[in-house]
Protein backbone atom coordinates (compact mmCIF):
# COMPACT_ATOMS: atom_id res chain seq x y z
CA UNK A 1 0.00 0.00 0.00
CA UNK A 2 0.89 3.41 -0.38
CA UNK A 3 -0.21 6.52 0.52
CA UNK A 4 0.92 10.32 -0.22
CA UNK A 5 -0.12 13.34 1.16
CA UNK A 6 1.33 17.09 0.78
CA UNK A 7 2.51 19.01 4.02
CA UNK A 8 3.62 22.14 3.56
CA UNK A 9 3.35 22.25 -0.01
CA UNK A 10 5.68 19.11 -0.09
CA UNK A 11 4.38 15.74 -1.67
CA UNK A 12 5.26 12.64 0.23
CA UNK A 13 4.54 9.03 0.33
CA UNK A 14 4.61 6.34 2.95
CA UNK A 15 4.88 2.45 2.33
CA UNK A 16 2.87 0.43 4.58
CA UNK A 17 3.82 -1.83 7.07
CA UNK A 18 3.93 1.37 9.00
CA UNK A 19 2.49 2.10 12.14
CA UNK A 20 3.63 6.31 12.48
CA UNK A 21 5.99 8.43 10.49
CA UNK A 22 5.89 10.93 12.42
CA UNK A 23 3.19 12.80 10.26
CA UNK A 24 0.97 10.23 9.68
CA UNK A 25 -0.33 7.14 11.59
CA UNK A 26 -2.06 3.78 9.66
CA UNK A 27 -4.03 1.72 11.24
CA UNK A 28 -5.23 -1.36 9.27
CA UNK A 29 -7.94 -4.09 10.01
CA UNK A 30 -9.80 -6.92 8.47
CA UNK A 31 -6.43 -8.47 7.23
CA UNK A 32 -5.23 -4.94 5.56
CA UNK A 33 -8.52 -4.38 4.14
CA UNK A 34 -9.60 -1.43 6.12
CA UNK A 35 -7.42 1.30 6.61
CA UNK A 36 -7.42 4.52 8.50
CA UNK A 37 -4.91 7.32 8.84
CA UNK A 38 -4.31 9.55 11.45
CA UNK A 39 -3.15 13.18 11.04
CA UNK A 40 -0.06 13.78 13.08
CA UNK A 41 0.50 17.36 11.97
CA UNK A 42 -2.00 19.32 9.51
CA UNK A 43 -1.97 17.80 5.52
CA UNK A 44 -3.29 16.84 2.65
CA UNK A 45 -4.30 13.70 1.26
CA UNK A 46 -3.43 13.13 -2.38
CA UNK A 47 -3.89 9.36 -3.21
CA UNK A 48 -4.15 5.75 -1.50
CA UNK A 49 -3.43 2.35 -4.02
CA UNK A 50 -3.37 -0.96 -2.90
CA UNK A 51 -2.04 -3.84 -5.14
CA UNK A 52 -4.29 -7.11 -5.25
CA UNK A 53 -2.98 -9.72 -7.12
CA UNK A 54 -5.14 -11.97 -9.00
CA UNK A 55 -4.08 -14.37 -11.77
CA UNK A 56 -5.57 -14.11 -15.12
CA UNK A 57 -8.49 -16.37 -15.71
CA UNK A 58 -8.47 -17.71 -19.04
CA UNK A 59 -12.24 -17.38 -20.77
CA UNK A 60 -13.10 -15.09 -17.62
CA UNK A 61 -15.61 -12.27 -17.61
CA UNK A 62 -14.92 -9.07 -16.13
CA UNK A 63 -17.44 -6.73 -14.81
CA UNK A 64 -16.63 -3.25 -13.92
CA UNK A 65 -19.18 -0.85 -12.71
CA UNK A 66 -19.74 2.49 -14.16
CA UNK A 67 -18.85 6.02 -12.98
CA UNK A 68 -22.38 7.32 -12.68
CA UNK A 69 -25.77 6.26 -14.01
CA UNK A 70 -25.17 6.57 -17.31
CA UNK A 71 -21.80 5.01 -17.74
CA UNK A 72 -21.81 2.20 -19.77
CA UNK A 73 -21.31 -0.94 -17.45
CA UNK A 74 -21.37 -4.57 -18.33
CA UNK A 75 -19.47 -7.61 -18.59
CA UNK A 76 -16.26 -7.93 -20.77
CA UNK A 77 -16.02 -11.10 -21.67
CA UNK A 78 -12.54 -12.32 -22.84
CA UNK A 79 -10.12 -14.97 -23.83
CA UNK A 80 -6.45 -15.32 -23.73
CA UNK A 81 -6.57 -14.17 -27.24
CA UNK A 82 -9.46 -11.47 -26.30
CA UNK A 83 -7.67 -10.03 -23.78
CA UNK A 84 -5.95 -7.60 -25.63
CA UNK A 85 -8.64 -6.49 -27.31
CA UNK A 86 -11.31 -6.01 -24.73
CA UNK A 87 -11.60 -2.61 -23.55
CA UNK A 88 -13.69 0.27 -22.30
CA UNK A 89 -14.93 3.28 -24.24
CA UNK A 90 -13.16 6.23 -23.62
CA UNK A 91 -12.16 9.67 -25.46
CA UNK A 92 -9.01 8.90 -26.38
CA UNK A 93 -9.93 8.60 -29.91
CA UNK A 94 -11.26 12.07 -30.23
CA UNK A 95 -9.46 15.24 -31.11
CA UNK A 96 -8.59 17.28 -27.69
CA UNK A 97 -10.10 20.35 -29.56
CA UNK A 98 -13.57 18.59 -29.39
CA UNK A 99 -12.38 16.86 -26.06
CA UNK A 100 -12.46 20.52 -24.90
CA UNK A 101 -14.96 22.25 -27.36
CA UNK A 102 -17.57 19.68 -25.87
CA UNK A 103 -16.16 19.16 -22.12
CA UNK A 104 -16.63 15.57 -22.76
CA UNK A 105 -14.27 14.69 -19.77
CA UNK A 106 -16.81 16.41 -17.27
CA UNK A 107 -19.38 13.69 -17.63
CA UNK A 108 -17.37 11.13 -16.00
CA UNK A 109 -14.71 9.47 -14.02
CA UNK A 110 -11.84 10.95 -16.75
CA UNK A 111 -12.51 14.29 -15.29
CA UNK A 112 -10.35 13.29 -12.12
CA UNK A 113 -8.85 9.54 -13.80
CA UNK A 114 -7.07 9.24 -17.03
CA UNK A 115 -8.30 6.12 -18.96
CA UNK A 116 -6.08 3.33 -19.97
CA UNK A 117 -6.69 1.23 -23.03
CA UNK A 118 -4.17 -1.19 -20.55
CA UNK A 119 -7.10 -1.74 -17.77
CA UNK A 120 -10.68 -1.93 -17.62
CA UNK A 121 -11.94 1.11 -14.38
CA UNK A 122 -14.67 -0.14 -12.11
CA UNK A 123 -16.23 2.17 -9.28
CA UNK A 124 -16.94 1.22 -6.31
CA UNK A 125 -17.35 -2.93 -7.34
CA UNK A 126 -15.98 -4.94 -9.85
CA UNK A 127 -15.60 -8.79 -9.87
CA UNK A 128 -14.42 -11.39 -12.16
CA UNK A 129 -15.84 -14.87 -13.36
CA UNK A 130 -14.47 -17.35 -14.52
CA UNK A 131 -11.87 -20.48 -13.37
CA UNK A 132 -11.08 -17.80 -10.71
CA UNK A 133 -13.26 -15.70 -9.28
CA UNK A 134 -13.07 -12.43 -7.14
CA UNK A 135 -15.82 -9.67 -5.80
CA UNK A 136 -14.57 -6.14 -4.59
CA UNK A 137 -17.26 -3.94 -3.05
CA UNK A 138 -16.58 -0.64 -1.51
CA UNK A 139 -17.86 -0.34 2.30
CA UNK A 140 -16.21 3.44 1.86
CA UNK A 141 -18.37 5.07 -0.31
CA UNK A 142 -19.37 7.53 1.54
CA UNK A 143 -15.94 8.91 2.12
CA UNK A 144 -14.06 7.69 -1.11
CA UNK A 145 -14.78 6.35 -4.14
CA UNK A 146 -12.62 2.62 -5.05
CA UNK A 147 -11.55 3.06 -8.15
CA UNK A 148 -10.60 -0.53 -9.43
CA UNK A 149 -8.48 -1.38 -12.16
CA UNK A 150 -8.29 -4.57 -13.62
CA UNK A 151 -5.21 -5.35 -15.35
CA UNK A 152 -5.99 -7.48 -18.41
CA UNK A 153 -2.79 -8.54 -19.52
CA UNK A 154 -1.02 -8.87 -15.90
CA UNK A 155 -1.71 -10.49 -12.61
CA UNK A 156 -2.66 -8.14 -11.37
CA UNK A 157 -5.63 -5.44 -9.54
CA UNK A 158 -4.81 -2.11 -8.25
CA UNK A 159 -7.44 -0.33 -5.69
CA UNK A 160 -6.83 3.52 -5.74
CA UNK A 161 -9.21 5.25 -2.72
CA UNK A 162 -10.16 8.64 -4.11
CA UNK A 163 -9.12 10.85 -1.56
CA UNK A 164 -7.68 13.75 -3.17
CA UNK A 165 -7.86 17.31 -1.83
CA UNK A 166 -9.16 15.56 1.88
CA UNK A 167 -7.31 18.13 4.48
CA UNK A 168 -6.54 16.24 7.53
CA UNK A 169 -5.86 18.41 10.44
CA UNK A 170 -3.75 17.34 13.48
CA UNK A 171 -5.18 14.73 15.28
CA UNK A 172 -7.85 14.18 12.94
CA UNK A 173 -8.56 10.58 11.35
CA UNK A 174 -9.93 9.50 8.26
CA UNK A 175 -11.28 6.08 6.78
CA UNK A 176 -9.42 5.26 3.34
CA UNK A 177 -9.90 1.96 2.62
CA UNK A 178 -12.66 -0.25 3.90
CA UNK A 179 -13.56 -2.65 1.07
CA UNK A 180 -15.15 -6.44 1.30
CA UNK A 181 -14.10 -9.32 -0.79
CA UNK A 182 -15.32 -12.48 -2.05
CA UNK A 183 -14.14 -15.74 -4.21
CA UNK A 184 -17.47 -15.80 -5.47
CA UNK A 185 -18.62 -13.14 -7.83
CA UNK A 186 -22.55 -13.92 -7.70
CA UNK A 187 -22.41 -14.81 -3.56
CA UNK A 188 -20.47 -11.06 -3.27
CA UNK A 189 -22.22 -9.03 -5.36
CA UNK A 190 -25.81 -10.53 -3.45
CA UNK A 191 -24.22 -10.02 0.03
CA UNK A 192 -22.69 -6.58 -1.04
CA UNK A 193 -26.24 -5.16 -1.52
CA UNK A 194 -27.83 -7.34 1.16
CA UNK A 195 -26.44 -4.41 3.63
CA UNK A 196 -28.93 -1.92 2.08
CA UNK A 197 -32.58 -0.78 2.59
CA UNK A 198 -34.08 1.19 0.05
CA UNK A 199 -36.30 4.03 0.97
CA UNK A 200 -39.70 2.50 -1.36
CA UNK A 201 -40.27 -0.93 -2.14
CA UNK A 202 -43.27 0.15 -4.83
CA UNK A 203 -42.99 -0.38 -8.56
CA UNK A 204 -44.05 2.48 -10.50
CA UNK A 205 -45.58 2.70 -14.13
CA UNK A 206 -45.87 6.47 -15.64
CA UNK A 207 -45.52 9.05 -18.56
CA UNK A 208 -42.84 10.81 -19.17
CA UNK A 209 -42.77 13.81 -21.71
CA UNK A 210 -38.80 13.53 -22.97
CA UNK A 211 -39.19 11.22 -25.35
CA UNK A 212 -41.41 12.00 -27.73
CA UNK A 213 -41.05 15.62 -27.33
CA UNK A 214 -38.38 16.69 -26.15
CA UNK A 215 -37.97 20.26 -24.96
CA UNK A 216 -40.53 20.94 -27.18
CA UNK A 217 -43.24 20.37 -24.93
CA UNK A 218 -46.19 23.60 -24.21
CA UNK A 219 -49.68 23.50 -22.19
CA UNK A 220 -51.51 22.00 -24.94
CA UNK A 221 -48.76 19.08 -25.74
CA UNK A 222 -48.85 18.07 -21.63
CA UNK A 223 -53.14 18.43 -21.64
CA UNK A 224 -53.20 16.44 -24.65
CA UNK A 225 -51.02 13.60 -23.41
CA UNK A 226 -52.70 13.48 -19.79
CA UNK A 227 -55.58 13.16 -21.53
CA UNK A 228 -54.85 10.10 -23.20
CA UNK A 229 -53.37 8.84 -20.02
CA UNK A 230 -55.42 5.69 -18.69
CA UNK A 231 -56.07 4.44 -15.19
CA UNK A 232 -52.79 2.06 -15.56
CA UNK A 233 -50.73 4.89 -14.85
CA UNK A 234 -49.45 6.00 -11.52
CA UNK A 235 -47.15 8.63 -12.58
CA UNK A 236 -47.42 11.67 -14.91
CA UNK A 237 -44.29 13.80 -15.30
CA UNK A 238 -43.43 16.92 -17.11
CA UNK A 239 -39.51 16.63 -18.31
CA UNK A 240 -37.56 19.18 -19.18
CA UNK A 241 -38.91 22.26 -21.38
CA UNK A 242 -41.14 24.07 -19.29
CA UNK A 243 -38.52 26.15 -17.50
CA UNK A 244 -37.11 29.43 -19.37
CA UNK A 245 -33.38 28.08 -19.04
CA UNK A 246 -31.54 25.12 -17.11
CA UNK A 247 -31.04 26.72 -13.53
CA UNK A 248 -33.71 29.46 -13.65
CA UNK A 249 -36.29 26.95 -11.97
CA UNK A 250 -38.54 30.09 -10.85
CA UNK A 251 -38.72 31.18 -14.07
CA UNK A 252 -41.77 29.00 -16.30
CA UNK A 253 -41.92 29.79 -19.77
CA UNK A 254 -44.91 31.97 -19.90
CA UNK A 255 -45.02 31.52 -23.36
CA UNK A 256 -45.40 27.97 -23.22
CA UNK A 257 -47.14 27.75 -20.02
CA UNK A 258 -49.28 31.03 -20.09
CA UNK A 259 -51.09 29.59 -16.71
CA UNK A 260 -48.02 27.97 -15.29
CA UNK A 261 -47.89 24.56 -14.04
CA UNK A 262 -50.57 24.36 -10.62
CA UNK A 263 -53.28 23.47 -12.88
CA UNK A 264 -51.09 20.97 -14.43
CA UNK A 265 -50.54 19.49 -10.81
CA UNK A 266 -54.46 19.37 -10.27
CA UNK A 267 -55.78 18.15 -13.30
CA UNK A 268 -53.05 14.94 -12.85
CA UNK A 269 -53.95 14.31 -9.14
CA UNK A 270 -57.82 14.70 -10.15
CA UNK A 271 -57.18 11.27 -12.99
CA UNK A 272 -55.43 9.92 -9.97
CA UNK A 273 -51.93 9.88 -10.17
CA UNK A 274 -49.05 11.66 -8.82
CA UNK A 275 -47.50 14.35 -10.51
CA UNK A 276 -44.09 14.42 -11.37
CA UNK A 277 -41.75 17.07 -12.11
CA UNK A 278 -37.80 17.18 -14.21
CA UNK A 279 -34.99 19.31 -12.06
CA UNK A 280 -31.20 19.75 -13.02
CA UNK A 281 -30.99 21.39 -9.48
CA UNK A 282 -27.05 21.48 -9.14
CA UNK A 283 -26.16 23.33 -12.85
CA UNK A 284 -27.06 26.64 -14.65
CA UNK A 285 -26.98 26.99 -18.27
CA UNK A 286 -24.64 29.96 -20.36
CA UNK A 287 -27.59 31.27 -21.31
CA UNK A 288 -29.22 31.54 -18.20
CA UNK A 289 -30.51 34.44 -15.93
CA UNK A 290 -28.80 32.77 -13.32
CA UNK A 291 -25.77 32.54 -14.86
CA UNK A 292 -25.52 35.69 -16.17
CA UNK A 293 -26.23 37.64 -13.09
CA UNK A 294 -25.06 35.49 -10.17
CA UNK A 295 -21.61 34.65 -11.50
CA UNK A 296 -20.97 34.09 -7.83
CA UNK A 297 -23.02 30.94 -7.39
CA UNK A 298 -21.27 29.12 -10.42
CA UNK A 299 -18.12 26.90 -9.60
CA UNK A 300 -14.59 28.10 -10.64
CA UNK A 301 -11.24 26.81 -10.33
CA UNK A 302 -8.19 27.81 -8.99
CA UNK A 303 -7.75 29.93 -12.07
CA UNK A 304 -11.24 31.61 -11.40
CA UNK A 305 -12.48 30.17 -14.50
CA UNK A 306 -15.62 28.55 -14.36
CA UNK A 307 -16.12 24.54 -14.78
CA UNK A 308 -17.65 22.99 -17.24
CA UNK A 309 -20.32 20.95 -16.87
CA UNK A 310 -20.91 19.18 -20.60
CA UNK A 311 -22.35 20.77 -23.43
CA UNK A 312 -25.90 20.29 -23.07
CA UNK A 313 -28.16 23.25 -24.05
CA UNK A 314 -25.87 26.27 -24.08
CA UNK A 315 -23.12 24.95 -22.18
CA UNK A 316 -23.30 24.48 -18.41
CA UNK A 317 -21.62 24.25 -15.02
CA UNK A 318 -22.20 23.13 -11.84
CA UNK A 319 -23.39 26.28 -8.63
CA UNK A 320 -20.49 26.28 -6.19
CA UNK A 321 -21.38 24.25 -2.80
CA UNK A 322 -18.84 26.32 -0.93
CA UNK A 323 -21.57 29.43 -1.55
CA UNK A 324 -23.86 28.91 1.32
CA UNK A 325 -26.21 31.38 -1.43
CA UNK A 326 -25.79 28.32 -3.99
CA UNK A 327 -27.45 25.37 -1.04
CA UNK A 328 -30.01 28.53 -0.46
CA UNK A 329 -31.44 28.80 -3.93
CA UNK A 330 -31.64 25.08 -4.71
CA UNK A 331 -34.01 24.48 -1.57
CA UNK A 332 -35.61 27.33 -2.91
CA UNK A 333 -36.17 25.93 -6.13
CA UNK A 334 -37.37 22.67 -4.49
CA UNK A 335 -39.69 23.96 -2.48
CA UNK A 336 -41.21 25.71 -5.13
CA UNK A 337 -42.30 22.88 -6.47
CA UNK A 338 -43.55 20.92 -3.93
CA UNK A 339 -45.55 23.94 -2.84
CA UNK A 340 -46.90 23.52 -6.35
CA UNK A 341 -47.87 20.04 -5.26
CA UNK A 342 -45.60 18.08 -6.99
CA UNK A 343 -45.05 14.67 -5.77
CA UNK A 344 -42.47 12.76 -7.93
CA UNK A 345 -39.12 14.74 -8.27
CA UNK A 346 -36.66 13.46 -11.02
CA UNK A 347 -33.01 15.26 -10.28
CA UNK A 348 -30.74 14.80 -12.93
CA UNK A 349 -27.30 15.79 -13.95
CA UNK A 350 -25.99 15.17 -10.64
CA UNK A 351 -23.00 14.20 -11.35
CA UNK A 352 -21.93 17.96 -11.53
CA UNK A 353 -22.16 18.41 -8.01
CA UNK A 354 -18.51 17.41 -7.20
CA UNK A 355 -16.64 18.82 -10.15
CA UNK A 356 -15.72 21.08 -7.73
CA UNK A 357 -15.20 19.24 -4.28
CA UNK A 358 -16.06 21.41 -0.94
CA UNK A 359 -12.83 22.80 0.30
CA UNK A 360 -10.98 19.90 2.16
CA UNK A 361 -13.70 17.36 1.35
CA UNK A 362 -13.55 14.54 -1.17
CA UNK A 363 -15.21 13.93 -4.49
CA UNK A 364 -17.99 11.43 -2.92
CA UNK A 365 -18.60 13.73 0.46
CA UNK A 366 -19.13 16.47 -1.78
CA UNK A 367 -21.94 14.49 -3.65
CA UNK A 368 -23.18 13.21 -0.18
CA UNK A 369 -23.37 16.62 1.20
CA UNK A 370 -25.70 17.87 -2.20
CA UNK A 371 -27.63 14.65 -2.25
CA UNK A 372 -28.78 14.91 1.42
CA UNK A 373 -29.35 18.17 0.87
CA UNK A 374 -32.26 17.29 -1.61
CA UNK A 375 -33.51 14.62 0.47
CA UNK A 376 -33.95 16.96 3.74
CA UNK A 377 -35.23 19.33 1.90
CA UNK A 378 -38.15 17.27 -0.49
CA UNK A 379 -38.59 14.97 2.52
CA UNK A 380 -41.60 12.44 1.91
CA UNK A 381 -41.51 13.40 -1.61
CA UNK A 382 -40.13 10.39 -3.93
CA UNK A 383 -37.04 10.75 -5.96
CA UNK A 384 -35.58 9.97 -8.96
CA UNK A 385 -31.75 10.37 -9.20
CA UNK A 386 -30.19 10.30 -12.52
CA UNK A 387 -27.12 11.19 -14.04
CA UNK A 388 -25.90 10.33 -10.30
CA UNK A 389 -23.36 8.86 -8.57
CA UNK A 390 -24.80 5.86 -7.66
CA UNK A 391 -23.53 5.20 -4.04
CA UNK A 392 -23.96 8.47 -2.86
CA UNK A 393 -27.42 7.62 -3.67
CA UNK A 394 -27.82 4.25 -1.70
CA UNK A 395 -30.57 4.24 0.58
CA UNK A 396 -30.91 7.99 -0.29
CA UNK A 397 -33.15 8.41 -3.16
CA UNK A 398 -36.40 6.08 -3.75
CA UNK A 399 -35.64 5.41 -6.99
CA UNK A 400 -32.21 5.17 -9.42
CA UNK A 401 -31.59 5.45 -13.39
CA UNK A 402 -29.06 2.73 -13.95
CA UNK A 403 -28.57 3.64 -17.42
CA UNK A 404 -27.58 6.24 -20.16
CA UNK A 405 -31.29 7.57 -21.77
CA UNK A 406 -32.57 5.41 -24.31
CA UNK A 407 -31.78 6.28 -28.00
CA UNK A 408 -34.45 6.88 -30.41
CA UNK A 409 -31.94 4.80 -32.98
CA UNK A 410 -30.65 1.31 -31.17
CA UNK A 411 -26.97 2.68 -30.87
CA UNK A 412 -28.12 5.72 -31.58
CA UNK A 413 -26.36 8.07 -35.19
CA UNK A 414 -23.58 6.39 -36.28
CA UNK A 415 -20.43 9.08 -34.88
CA UNK A 416 -22.10 9.44 -31.26
CA UNK A 417 -20.24 5.52 -31.03
CA UNK A 418 -16.75 7.47 -30.75
CA UNK A 419 -17.73 10.06 -27.78
CA UNK A 420 -17.60 9.50 -24.07
CA UNK A 421 -18.66 7.04 -22.19
CA UNK A 422 -22.25 8.18 -20.71
CA UNK A 423 -23.13 8.67 -24.55
CA UNK A 424 -26.92 8.37 -25.48
CA UNK A 425 -27.36 4.30 -26.56
CA UNK A 426 -30.58 2.04 -26.19
CA UNK A 427 -27.70 -1.08 -26.97
CA UNK A 428 -25.76 0.25 -23.44
CA UNK A 429 -28.63 0.89 -21.38
CA UNK A 430 -30.33 -2.73 -21.87
CA UNK A 431 -27.00 -4.12 -20.73
CA UNK A 432 -26.87 -1.49 -17.49
CA UNK A 433 -30.44 -2.72 -16.53
CA UNK A 434 -29.44 -6.28 -16.17
CA UNK A 435 -25.71 -5.79 -15.17
CA UNK A 436 -26.97 -3.27 -12.53
CA UNK A 437 -29.91 -5.39 -11.53
CA UNK A 438 -28.91 -6.72 -8.31
CA UNK A 439 -29.22 -3.25 -7.07
CA UNK A 440 -32.59 -3.26 -7.57
CA UNK A 441 -34.77 -3.33 -4.45
CA UNK A 442 -31.28 -3.00 -1.75
CA UNK A 443 -29.91 0.28 -2.94
CA UNK A 444 -33.15 1.57 -4.55
CA UNK A 445 -35.50 0.89 -6.48
CA UNK A 446 -34.16 0.58 -10.13
CA UNK A 447 -35.17 2.96 -13.68
CA UNK A 448 -34.00 1.09 -16.45
CA UNK A 449 -35.53 4.53 -18.47
CA UNK A 450 -38.62 4.30 -20.61
CA UNK A 451 -40.34 1.46 -23.32
CA UNK A 452 -41.56 2.98 -26.63
CA UNK A 453 -44.20 0.76 -28.99
CA UNK A 454 -45.07 3.60 -31.06
CA UNK A 455 -43.96 3.75 -34.83
CA UNK A 456 -43.49 7.06 -35.49
CA UNK A 457 -40.82 9.60 -34.41
CA UNK A 458 -38.46 6.34 -33.85
CA UNK A 459 -36.18 4.32 -35.46
CA UNK A 460 -36.16 0.94 -33.39
CA UNK A 461 -37.41 -1.88 -35.21
CA UNK A 462 -40.45 -3.67 -33.82
CA UNK A 463 -38.12 -6.22 -32.58
CA UNK A 464 -35.79 -4.05 -30.41
CA UNK A 465 -38.82 -1.56 -29.18
CA UNK A 466 -40.32 -5.38 -28.20
CA UNK A 467 -36.88 -6.37 -26.37
CA UNK A 468 -36.57 -2.93 -24.70
CA UNK A 469 -40.50 -3.02 -23.54
CA UNK A 470 -39.47 -6.93 -22.01
CA UNK A 471 -35.78 -6.42 -20.60
CA UNK A 472 -37.14 -3.12 -18.68
CA UNK A 473 -40.50 -4.69 -17.08
CA UNK A 474 -38.53 -7.67 -16.13
CA UNK A 475 -35.28 -5.94 -14.42
CA UNK A 476 -36.95 -2.42 -13.37
CA UNK A 477 -38.81 -0.98 -10.53
CA UNK A 478 -39.92 2.16 -12.27
CA UNK A 479 -41.48 1.60 -16.10
CA UNK A 480 -41.86 5.13 -17.96
CA UNK A 481 -43.00 5.99 -21.27
CA UNK A 482 -43.47 8.62 -23.68
CA UNK A 483 -45.69 7.16 -26.27
CA UNK A 484 -49.65 7.89 -26.32
CA UNK A 485 -51.27 4.32 -25.14
CA UNK A 486 -54.66 5.09 -26.98
CA UNK A 487 -53.11 5.29 -30.41
CA UNK A 488 -51.99 1.71 -29.69
CA UNK A 489 -53.10 -1.37 -32.43
CA UNK A 490 -53.81 -4.83 -31.23
CA UNK A 491 -50.37 -6.05 -31.34
CA UNK A 492 -48.79 -3.51 -29.25
CA UNK A 493 -51.25 -3.31 -26.28
CA UNK A 494 -50.43 -6.74 -26.05
CA UNK A 495 -46.79 -6.01 -26.01
CA UNK A 496 -47.80 -3.45 -23.33
CA UNK A 497 -49.58 -6.04 -21.13
CA UNK A 498 -47.19 -8.67 -21.54
CA UNK A 499 -44.63 -5.86 -20.40
CA UNK A 500 -46.90 -4.79 -17.29
CA UNK A 501 -47.62 -8.23 -16.67
CA UNK A 502 -43.57 -8.95 -16.61
CA UNK A 503 -43.07 -5.98 -14.36
CA UNK A 504 -45.68 -6.44 -11.56
CA UNK A 505 -45.48 -10.14 -11.66
CA UNK A 506 -42.26 -11.83 -13.10
CA UNK A 507 -39.02 -12.62 -11.08
CA UNK A 508 -35.46 -12.55 -12.61
CA UNK A 509 -33.83 -16.26 -11.46
CA UNK A 510 -30.25 -15.72 -13.84
CA UNK A 511 -28.76 -14.46 -15.95
CA UNK A 512 -25.71 -15.43 -17.80
CA UNK A 513 -23.04 -14.04 -20.54
CA UNK A 514 -23.14 -16.89 -23.90
CA UNK A 515 -20.54 -14.69 -26.39
CA UNK A 516 -22.90 -12.08 -27.79
CA UNK A 517 -26.13 -13.39 -26.17
CA UNK A 518 -27.25 -13.03 -22.12
CA UNK A 519 -29.53 -15.74 -21.48
CA UNK A 520 -31.72 -14.87 -19.20
CA UNK A 521 -34.17 -17.26 -16.87
CA UNK A 522 -37.19 -16.43 -15.16
CA UNK A 523 -40.07 -16.69 -13.61
CA UNK A 524 -44.07 -15.91 -14.22
CA UNK A 525 -46.94 -17.22 -12.28
CA UNK A 526 -45.44 -20.51 -11.37
CA UNK A 527 -43.92 -20.93 -14.79
CA UNK A 528 -39.85 -20.87 -15.13
CA UNK A 529 -38.73 -19.28 -19.08
CA UNK A 530 -35.63 -18.75 -20.41
CA UNK A 531 -34.69 -16.00 -23.47
CA UNK A 532 -31.67 -14.97 -25.08
CA UNK A 533 -31.42 -11.29 -25.88
CA UNK A 534 -28.63 -10.51 -28.52
CA UNK A 535 -26.45 -7.60 -27.14
CA UNK A 536 -25.67 -6.79 -31.08
CA UNK A 537 -28.68 -6.67 -32.73
CA UNK A 538 -30.76 -5.98 -29.70
CA UNK A 539 -33.70 -8.57 -30.32
CA UNK A 540 -34.52 -11.40 -28.50
CA UNK A 541 -34.79 -15.01 -29.31
CA UNK A 542 -36.64 -17.34 -27.15
CA UNK A 543 -34.82 -20.58 -26.00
Amino acid sequence: MIIRYFIDGVLKSVKTPSDSIGELEIVTENDGKKVTVTALKDLTLDSAVIPVEFKKARNSSIFVNGYQSWTATKEYVSTDELLASTRQRNIDRLPKFLVKAYSFKSYGSQFFHKADNSNLLGVDYAYIKGDEELFIGNLNYKNAYLLIEVHKTKDRILLLSDVDGRTLKKGESFVVFDYMTDTSAKKGQKDYFARLTPRSTKKLFGYTSWYNHYQDIDEKKIYDALQNADDRFDLFQIDDGFETFVGDWLNVDKKKFPNGLKPLVDAIHKKGMMAGIWLAPFVAEKNSELFKNHPELIAKDENGEFIPAGSNWSGFYPLDLDNPAAIEYVKKSLKYYVDLGFDFFKLDFLYATNLKTIKGKTRSETAEFAYNVLVEELKDKLILGCGATLSNGFEKFDFMRIGPDVSLKFDDVWFMRFMHPERISTKTTLQNTIYRSEMDGKAFLNDPDVILLRDDNISLSRRQRYALAIINSLFGSLLMTSDDPKTYDDSKEEVLNEALKLFNYGKVISFDREKKYIKVEYELEGEKKVFYYDTKKGVIKNG
